[in-house]
């Protein structure tokens, strides 16, 4: 199995990987070359997004600067914006549902370390995948751990720190993150 399969299927890696630094560097490069476009440059814009994106609409709208790793981890519905540095570190796959908005300074990882020093530094790590439900408001600042699920028409409140699963239909905050409020629909 390459590291690349390990990455995606959640094993152990090696982040150091040749063929990983290839794929991460290009997309780093695609990234900026994304981040330099002119902010009214539409067209260019989604067509770019198109590319670095593994599934996307004609209708995703991401605000420069934005970062990710490898991009084509990222699966976004319809209609999907995000503001101003969103960053995604998709080692493993992310979905996001159509109709979700994203604040400004959002980041999502599924990137995962040992927090043993001697362990992390042989460069071996792991990923968990993130899942955001339709419907979504994800607010400024937010930071969404690996693993992470968030139910259907779920508002997030700025600042808060998502360390586990948020069901549907609700309001939650906080550092950790928790539901704090029932949405009827």
């Amino acid at each position: 199995m390459t590291e690349k399969e390990k990455m995606l299927m959640g094993e152990v890696y090696n982040a150091c990987d040749e063929q990983l630094l290839i794929e991460l560097n290009a997309c780093k490069d695609r990234i900026q070359d994304y981040n330099n476009l002119r902010p009214t440059d539409f067209a260019a814009r989604r067509e770019m997004l198109q590319e670095i994106l593994g599934a996307c609409d004609e209708h995703v709208f991401i605000n420069q600067p934005f970062y990710c790793d490898y991009g084509k981890n990222i699966r976004v519905g319809k209609r999907f914006f995000a503001n101003f540095h969103f960053t995604v570190l998709d080692e493993a796959v992310v979905t996001i549902g159509d109709d979700v908005f994203v604040g400004p300074n959002v980041s999502i990882y599924t990137a995962c370390h040992s927090t043993n020093p001697t362990e992390r530094n042989t460069r071996q790590e792991w990923a968990r995948p993130v899942t955001i439900g339709n419907n979504c408001w994800i607010g400024g600042s937010v930071t969404i751990l690996p693993g992470v699920t968030i139910g259907h028409n779920t508002t997030i409140g700025a600042g808060s720190v998502v360390t586990c699963d948020i069901p549907d239909n609700v309001v939650a905050v906080g550092n950790p993150c928790k539901a704090v409020k029932r949405i009827d629909n």
